[in-house]
């Protein structure tokens, strides 16, 4: 019985280093068998092997809330400007600007939010998710007139093309004195997602 030891296996031979695969070992072993885009001299680390089983690397992820309640105008879909992370994995959300998720990876992302109505009268409580500045799914709505805070949350599947789609949260409810609340807590109003099919 012979072994061959190697820590870099590359496969292919492509002049253009992102053309090929590299199968390695990290420097300092450590259970794992990685696999990388590129050369076998600097391959960039794509997923690995551990003894659970394949585990992918730089899958975007993220949750982010509402750090204090939010002014909103009656009867108007209003963007929930949502600047408080919880976790960013591949830095994805603009939390400060923009208040979009604008991932790096093309698929399939699975979105979830919640939003915290507060106001006098509220009607038409609504949630919807936005894509590219248009709405692309309502996640629910209340059709009752209330005047205690009112909570809808959903979630949905949306692809998204890694380079120039992006999504927001928006709100839309009739009625005076309206806020998107956070009663102590940013998961009142937060927004979460990740990647579940590349594409």
């Amino acid at each position: 019985m012979s072994t061959v030891k190697s820590k870099n296996l590359q496969v292919g031979t492509d002049a253009t280093a992102f053309n090929n695969f590299t199968i390695y070992q990290p420097s300092t072993p450590d259970g794992t068998l990685r696999i990388g885009v590129g050369n076998a001299d600097s391959p960039t680390e794509v997923g690995r092997f551990d003894s659970n089983g394949y585990v992918a690397t730089n899958v975007p992820a993220f949750a982010v809330g509402l750090s204090a309640d939010q002014s909103i105008s009656s009867s108007t879909y209003t963007k929930c400007n949502l600047n408080t992370e919880d976790f960013d994995t591949t830095n994805n959300f603009d939390s400060s600007t923009n208040y979009r998720f604008q991932p790096t990876i093309a698929g399939y992302y699975q979105i979830n939010a919640t939003m915290r109505f507060e106001g006098t009268n509220m009607i038409n409580n609504t949630v919807a998710i936005y894509k590219n500045g248009s709405q692309a799914r309502i996640l629910g709505t209340n059709r009752v007139t209330v005047s205690s805070p009112v909570t809808i949350s959903g979630g949905h599947v949306i692809y998204l093309n890694g380079t120039t789609d992006y999504i927001e949260l928006y709100g839309y409810v009739s009625g005076t004195s309206l806020v998107f609340g956070v009663a102590g807590t940013v998961n009142n109003c937060h927004l979460s997602g990740s990647l579940i099919k590349a594409a």
